[in-house]
Protein backbone atom coordinates (compact mmCIF):
# COMPACT_ATOMS: atom_id res chain seq x y z
CA UNK A 1 0.00 0.00 0.00
CA UNK A 2 1.45 3.14 -1.14
CA UNK A 3 1.34 6.06 1.59
CA UNK A 4 3.31 8.92 -0.19
CA UNK A 5 6.03 9.23 -2.63
CA UNK A 6 8.75 7.41 -0.17
CA UNK A 7 6.71 5.30 1.73
CA UNK A 8 4.40 2.28 1.50
CA UNK A 9 3.28 -0.37 4.29
CA UNK A 10 2.24 -4.18 3.95
CA UNK A 11 0.50 -6.09 6.30
CA UNK A 12 -2.99 -4.18 7.68
CA UNK A 13 -3.86 -2.56 11.10
CA UNK A 14 -3.58 -6.09 12.92
CA UNK A 15 0.22 -6.44 11.87
CA UNK A 16 2.25 -3.41 9.98
CA UNK A 17 5.55 -3.14 8.63
CA UNK A 18 6.37 -0.39 6.13
CA UNK A 19 9.63 0.31 3.21
CA UNK A 20 10.93 3.15 2.47
CA UNK A 21 11.62 3.83 -1.10
CA UNK A 22 14.07 6.25 -2.75
CA UNK A 23 15.98 6.04 -6.08
CA UNK A 24 19.17 4.81 -3.82
CA UNK A 25 17.29 1.89 -2.64
CA UNK A 26 14.35 0.75 0.19
CA UNK A 27 14.97 0.36 3.57
CA UNK A 28 12.41 -1.62 5.30
CA UNK A 29 11.27 -0.87 9.19
CA UNK A 30 10.18 -3.57 10.61
CA UNK A 31 9.36 -7.33 9.39
CA UNK A 32 5.97 -8.22 10.81
CA UNK A 33 5.45 -11.89 10.55
CA UNK A 34 6.67 -14.43 8.90
CA UNK A 35 3.38 -14.72 6.07
CA UNK A 36 4.65 -11.19 5.76
CA UNK A 37 7.26 -12.16 3.21
CA UNK A 38 4.63 -13.39 0.72
CA UNK A 39 3.12 -9.32 1.06
CA UNK A 40 6.95 -7.76 1.03
CA UNK A 41 7.59 -9.27 -2.58
CA UNK A 42 4.39 -8.56 -3.98
CA UNK A 43 4.99 -5.04 -2.46
CA UNK A 44 8.57 -4.81 -4.08
CA UNK A 45 6.98 -6.14 -7.01
CA UNK A 46 4.37 -3.67 -7.56
CA UNK A 47 7.13 -0.56 -7.50
CA UNK A 48 9.60 -2.51 -9.54
CA UNK A 49 12.11 -3.22 -7.25
CA UNK A 50 13.27 -6.48 -5.95
CA UNK A 51 14.86 -8.02 -3.31
CA UNK A 52 18.18 -7.01 -4.03
CA UNK A 53 17.18 -3.30 -3.58
CA UNK A 54 16.61 -3.65 0.13
CA UNK A 55 19.59 -2.36 1.59
CA UNK A 56 18.68 -2.75 5.16
CA UNK A 57 15.95 -3.65 7.71
CA UNK A 58 15.70 -1.61 10.68
CA UNK A 59 13.72 -3.21 13.70
CA UNK A 60 11.79 -0.97 16.30
CA UNK A 61 12.51 -3.96 18.77
CA UNK A 62 12.93 -7.51 18.74
CA UNK A 63 9.52 -8.95 19.66
CA UNK A 64 8.57 -11.86 17.30
CA UNK A 65 5.80 -9.95 15.52
CA UNK A 66 7.82 -7.37 14.18
CA UNK A 67 11.48 -10.04 13.10
CA UNK A 68 8.84 -12.29 11.03
CA UNK A 69 10.66 -12.50 7.76
CA UNK A 70 14.10 -10.10 9.07
CA UNK A 71 16.70 -13.40 9.12
CA UNK A 72 15.42 -15.09 5.56
CA UNK A 73 15.74 -11.51 4.23
CA UNK A 74 18.97 -11.96 5.80
CA UNK A 75 20.10 -14.98 5.19
CA UNK A 76 18.77 -15.50 1.55
CA UNK A 77 19.15 -11.81 0.20
CA UNK A 78 22.59 -10.57 2.52
CA UNK A 79 20.26 -7.66 3.99
CA UNK A 80 21.42 -6.30 7.40
CA UNK A 81 19.42 -5.96 10.44
CA UNK A 82 19.30 -2.90 12.95
CA UNK A 83 18.30 -3.41 15.90
CA UNK A 84 19.08 -1.51 19.10
CA UNK A 85 21.75 -2.88 21.49
CA UNK A 86 19.27 -3.18 24.50
CA UNK A 87 16.90 -5.42 22.24
CA UNK A 88 19.75 -7.59 20.23
CA UNK A 89 19.63 -9.92 22.90
CA UNK A 90 15.35 -10.13 22.11
CA UNK A 91 15.93 -10.28 18.77
CA UNK A 92 17.82 -13.52 18.66
CA UNK A 93 15.56 -15.19 20.96
CA UNK A 94 16.71 -14.38 24.20
CA UNK A 95 14.37 -14.27 27.19
CA UNK A 96 11.92 -11.07 27.75
CA UNK A 97 9.73 -10.72 30.73
CA UNK A 98 5.71 -11.85 30.80
CA UNK A 99 3.47 -8.45 30.54
CA UNK A 100 0.02 -8.63 31.91
CA UNK A 101 -2.75 -8.53 29.24
CA UNK A 102 -4.75 -6.22 31.02
CA UNK A 103 -7.97 -5.50 29.45
CA UNK A 104 -9.14 -7.45 25.96
CA UNK A 105 -12.34 -8.56 24.07
CA UNK A 106 -12.64 -12.16 22.72
CA UNK A 107 -13.05 -10.83 18.83
CA UNK A 108 -10.31 -8.43 18.71
CA UNK A 109 -8.50 -10.71 20.45
CA UNK A 110 -9.58 -13.90 18.68
CA UNK A 111 -8.84 -11.92 15.37
CA UNK A 112 -5.53 -11.28 16.19
CA UNK A 113 -4.15 -14.58 17.42
CA UNK A 114 -6.05 -16.09 13.69
CA UNK A 115 -4.62 -13.32 11.93
CA UNK A 116 -1.28 -14.51 13.61
CA UNK A 117 -1.41 -18.07 12.61
CA UNK A 118 -2.23 -16.90 9.22
CA UNK A 119 0.78 -15.68 9.18
CA UNK A 120 2.59 -17.64 10.51
CA UNK A 121 3.25 -16.34 13.31
CA UNK A 122 4.11 -19.90 15.08
CA UNK A 123 7.27 -20.25 13.15
CA UNK A 124 9.01 -17.38 14.43
CA UNK A 125 13.11 -17.09 13.23
CA UNK A 126 15.17 -15.29 15.35
CA UNK A 127 18.10 -13.53 14.16
CA UNK A 128 21.46 -15.12 14.24
CA UNK A 129 23.54 -11.65 13.05
CA UNK A 130 22.69 -8.38 13.77
CA UNK A 131 24.38 -4.80 13.86
CA UNK A 132 23.83 -3.33 17.23
CA UNK A 133 22.35 0.72 17.01
CA UNK A 134 21.92 3.39 19.88
CA UNK A 135 20.08 6.78 20.64
CA UNK A 136 20.88 9.56 17.99
CA UNK A 137 22.33 7.50 15.26
CA UNK A 138 22.04 8.16 11.48
CA UNK A 139 22.20 5.12 9.12
CA UNK A 140 24.23 5.26 6.18
CA UNK A 141 21.09 3.59 4.51
CA UNK A 142 18.73 5.06 1.70
CA UNK A 143 16.46 7.93 3.43
CA UNK A 144 18.80 8.47 6.08
CA UNK A 145 17.01 7.01 9.28
CA UNK A 146 18.09 8.25 12.35
CA UNK A 147 17.29 6.01 15.71
CA UNK A 148 15.76 7.60 18.63
CA UNK A 149 15.37 5.35 21.69
CA UNK A 150 11.70 5.03 23.28
CA UNK A 151 12.69 2.74 26.22
CA UNK A 152 9.60 1.10 28.00
CA UNK A 153 7.71 -1.17 25.31
CA UNK A 154 10.69 -2.88 25.89
CA UNK A 155 14.31 -1.61 26.73
CA UNK A 156 15.64 -1.42 23.22
CA UNK A 157 12.65 -0.09 21.59
CA UNK A 158 13.49 3.12 19.08
CA UNK A 159 11.84 5.51 16.93
CA UNK A 160 12.85 5.55 13.38
CA UNK A 161 12.61 9.02 11.81
CA UNK A 162 13.06 9.33 8.31
CA UNK A 163 12.35 12.91 6.89
CA UNK A 164 12.49 12.03 3.13
CA UNK A 165 9.18 10.17 3.75
CA UNK A 166 8.01 12.68 6.68
CA UNK A 167 7.43 9.84 8.72
CA UNK A 168 8.32 8.44 12.06
CA UNK A 169 8.01 4.94 12.71
CA UNK A 170 7.07 3.87 15.92
CA UNK A 171 6.54 0.39 16.59
CA UNK A 172 4.71 -0.65 19.78
CA UNK A 173 6.00 2.58 21.98
CA UNK A 174 2.17 3.37 21.30
CA UNK A 175 -0.56 1.61 19.15
CA UNK A 176 -3.70 3.18 16.89
CA UNK A 177 -5.48 0.00 17.17
CA UNK A 178 -5.16 -2.16 20.38
CA UNK A 179 -5.07 -5.75 19.00
CA UNK A 180 -6.76 -7.03 22.04
CA UNK A 181 -9.74 -4.45 22.61
CA UNK A 182 -10.11 -3.22 18.95
CA UNK A 183 -9.97 0.17 20.33
CA UNK A 184 -8.72 2.85 17.74
CA UNK A 185 -7.09 5.61 18.29
CA UNK A 186 -3.72 7.16 20.00
CA UNK A 187 -3.56 4.68 23.10
CA UNK A 188 -0.65 3.06 25.24
CA UNK A 189 0.07 -0.29 23.41
CA UNK A 190 -0.22 -3.93 24.67
CA UNK A 191 2.45 -6.12 26.40
CA UNK A 192 5.04 -3.17 27.43
CA UNK A 193 7.21 -3.99 29.90
CA UNK A 194 7.21 -1.04 31.64
CA UNK A 195 3.90 1.21 30.64
CA UNK A 196 5.19 4.57 32.90
CA UNK A 197 9.00 4.61 30.86
CA UNK A 198 7.00 4.13 27.66
CA UNK A 199 4.75 7.47 28.22
CA UNK A 200 7.73 8.95 29.22
CA UNK A 201 9.64 8.35 26.42
CA UNK A 202 7.01 9.13 24.01
CA UNK A 203 7.83 13.29 24.80
CA UNK A 204 10.86 12.40 22.95
CA UNK A 205 8.99 13.07 19.84
CA UNK A 206 7.98 16.47 20.15
CA UNK A 207 9.74 18.84 17.39
CA UNK A 208 10.40 16.16 14.83
CA UNK A 209 9.48 17.62 11.20
CA UNK A 210 7.19 14.70 10.36
CA UNK A 211 3.30 14.48 9.11
CA UNK A 212 3.14 10.44 9.30
CA UNK A 213 2.81 8.89 12.88
CA UNK A 214 3.38 4.98 12.19
CA UNK A 215 2.75 2.19 14.24
CA UNK A 216 3.21 -1.42 13.86
CA UNK A 217 -0.04 -2.23 15.06
CA UNK A 218 -3.38 0.03 13.85
CA UNK A 219 -3.72 2.39 11.30
CA UNK A 220 -1.07 5.69 10.28
CA UNK A 221 -1.17 8.66 12.09
CA UNK A 222 -1.53 12.45 10.32
CA UNK A 223 -0.70 14.95 12.56
CA UNK A 224 2.31 16.71 14.10
CA UNK A 225 4.28 14.15 16.26
CA UNK A 226 4.08 17.28 19.08
CA UNK A 227 0.60 15.76 20.01
CA UNK A 228 1.60 12.07 20.44
CA UNK A 229 2.50 12.29 23.83
CA UNK A 230 -0.03 14.40 25.45
CA UNK A 231 -3.31 12.29 23.87
CA UNK A 232 -1.52 8.56 24.15
CA UNK A 233 -1.42 9.79 28.28
CA UNK A 234 -5.16 10.84 27.46
CA UNK A 235 -6.29 7.22 26.30
CA UNK A 236 -4.46 5.89 29.17
CA UNK A 237 -7.27 2.98 31.00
Amino acid sequence: MRLGPHLHRIGNDVVAAYLVVTPEGVTLIDAGLPGHWDDLQTELAAIDRTPADVKGLVLTHGDSDHIGFAERLRREHGVPVYVHTADADRARGGDKPKTSMGPMRLGPTFGFFTYALRKRGWRTEYLTEVIEVGDGDVLDLPGAPRVIALPGHSPGSIAVHVPAAEAVFVGDALTTRHVLTGATGLQPAPFTDEPDRALDSLDRLAGLGATWVLPGHGAPWQGSPDDVAAAVRAARP
